[in-house]
């Protein structure tokens, strides 16, 4: 408050200003003290050498420059005595109004104030007790009750610092648990992908050997036998794929193709798939369309269906009885694409939940046959990647209503349906096989023979290499991670060195956030373990067709 102290300590001169002329030297002397005074207290109260002194010296040293202040100003009552009784009046205003002001400016640390006010008000009492003892009273209460407030500000002042330094410890603590929780989040990412790549080698390598012994020709028994091998691979695979799903999208390499989108054919598609399921159960999946109703929208068409699957199968899962409901409704330029179940419900208070990775209700005892507890979890991240509106609505013993809510699209005419391939492309290509597990090398031999490819093996980029020599292959299968450093993006550029164009694809059982973006920024086409053999050909097909289109499978 330097300035506004300066300023008024010219006022003050100016009203006890009177002849001789000699006083005006006098009131300069005291202005350049009052200014003195000033600077040396702000100077000295912001330097280092006091903010490096211990608190209470440094507390003495602000009380004994607010004392040399107070002193200060007081002694204008004495070099610039005020003429008039107005003038006077008006200085010991302008004095108490400083005396007030130091409330703030102490913070109402009573050493510091007291050490200011007692000087002043002290000067003011003497000066009026000659003219006026009420005046003087007057002022030593005023000056009595500037002290009590002074008490009540330094009491604010004091618990508010208080309340600061909780808070910052506070928010210390809340910062140590968010890394905790991101860290043990991080944790738990790195285990999951460690676990699903250990699950993924021998569950590959068991899914390879089943899809060969299904292509030989077996008795009736036997063939039963490998169905239900065939069946109980495909569930595990499925769960697998759940926590793969999970690590995609929290890598951010989902891609998104937006095209036009028919709901109607895409919704009998969805409800000729899942209704023998739900016949299994005794549940009956109704489709409710509207013929003459719009149903185009703009939407990539594998993501919206692994979300509409993922709530029919959530309700197939846990619904005993009665019927599952798909339906699609316009309101408002939105299209609202609807699927009821008549299950159990969910009690409020869970509603909330049944979104988080690995909540289940109603399956403590951990039924697999149940799944993970990720299907929703999916739904709401791939919802919010679509930018679909998702609502939930549920009543405990009556059901729950799941709605996707999508813009109307008037535009272009929908995209035709894709469809899969028939046949076998692998046949007669020579196919150079990369994999540091001797286990799923043989296993892919055996297969690739079934379907009446030559396969050629190696253990890593070195070995490819040496395999160049011998032979020149028409396709590349690389496992993503090899021994000692070696990847397969690195073997894919090798041979790739040697046979620019050769057509490469990825198998992987590392699901890590990091692996996948890394194959992603590659642009090789990318598939998970187990592979099915399906699956496998239909990328086959597609890039012996057209060898430059690189894509990553979802």
């Amino acid at each position: 408050m330097p300035a506004p102290v300066f300023i008024a300590a010219v006022l003050l001169c100016w009203l006890g200003r009177s002849p001789p002329a000699t006083q005006d030297s006098v009131l300069a002397a005291w202005l350049a003290l009052v200014a003195l005074a000033l600077l040396a207290r702000r100077l000295v109260l912001h330097s280092n050498a006091v903010a490096a002194l211990p608190p209470a010296r440094g507390l003495r040293v602000a009380v004994a420059f607010s004392t040399l202040n107070g002193c200060i100003h007081a002694l204008v009552l004495v070099v610039a005595p005020a003429p008039t009784d107005v003038n006077m009046a008006t200085q010991s205003l302008l004095l108490v109004g400083l005396c007030a002001g130091a409330v703030a400016t102490t913070a109402g640390y009573r050493p510091a104030f007291l050490g200011y006010m007692l000087p002043v008000i002290g000067a003011l009492m003497l000066r009026w007790s000659s003219n006026d003892l009420a005046i003087a009273a007057i002022i030593g209460i005023f000056g009595a009750v500037l002290t009590s407030l002074a008490d009540d500000s330094y009491r604010l002042f004091r618990d508010s610092f208080n309340i600061r330094l909780q808070q910052l410890a506070l928010n210390e603590r809340l910062r140590e648990a968010l890394r905790q929780a991101e860290s043990a989040n991080r944790a738990k990412t790195r285990f999951l992908a460690s676990a699903s790549h250990d699950l993924r080698q021998p569950l590959h390598t068991v899914a390879l050997s089943a899809a060969t012994l299904s292509l030989r020709p077996l008795d009736p028994d036997t063939r039963r036998i490998s169905q239900h091998i065939d069946k109980a691979l495909e569930r595990l695979a499925s769960q697998l794929d759940a926590l793969l799903d999970i690590s995609k999208l929290d890598a951010g390499i989902v891609p998104v193709q937006l095209e036009a989108l028919a709901l109607g054919p895409f919704l009998r598609q969805l409800w000729r798939e899942f209704s023998p399921i739900a016949h299994e159960k005794g549940l009956v999946l109704t489709l409710d369309l509207d013929p003459g109703m719009p149903d185009t929208v703009m939407t990539d068409e594998v993501l919206l269906g692994r979300m509409v699957g993922n709530v029919i199968d959530n309700a197939v899962k846990y619904s005993r009885r009665g019927t599952i409901a798909l339906s699609l409704h316009a309101h408002a330029g939105l299209l609202a694409l609807v699927i009821e179940d008549e299950g159990p419900g969910i009690p409020p208070e869970e509603q909330g939940r049944v979104f988080e990775e690995f909540y289940q209700l109603d399956n403590i005892e951990r039924d697999r046959a149940k799944g993970l507890g990720l299907g929703l979890s999916i739904v709401h991240r791939l919802a919010a990647l679509l930018q679909v509106r998702l609502e939930m609505a549920s009543v405990p013993g009556h059901g729950t209503a799941f709605y996707l809510l999508l813009p109307e699209h008037r535009g272009d005419s929908p995209r035709v349906a894709r469809v899969p391939f028939h046949g076998n492309p692998l046949a007669a290509l020579t196919v150079l096989v990369v994999d540091d597990n001797a286990d799923v090398r043989l296993s892919m031999q055996e297969l690739l023979h079934e379907l009446g490819a030559a396969p050629v093996l190696a253990n890593g980029t070195a070995e490819a290499l040496l395999a160049l020599e011998r032979v020149k292959p028409d396709l590349l299968l690389v496992d993503l991670r090899l021994r000692g450093g070696d990847t397969g993006i690195a073997t894919v550029h090798a041979v790739r060195a040697r046979l620019p164009g050769l057509p490469a694809i990825l198998i992987s059982g590392d699901t890590s956030p990091e692996r996948l973006r890394e194959a992603s920024d590659a642009h090789i086409p990318l598939l998970h373990k187990p592979t099915p053999v399906a699956q496998l050909q239909q990328l086959v097909a597609e890039l012996v067709t057209s060898p430059s289109k690189e894509r990553h499978v979802r």
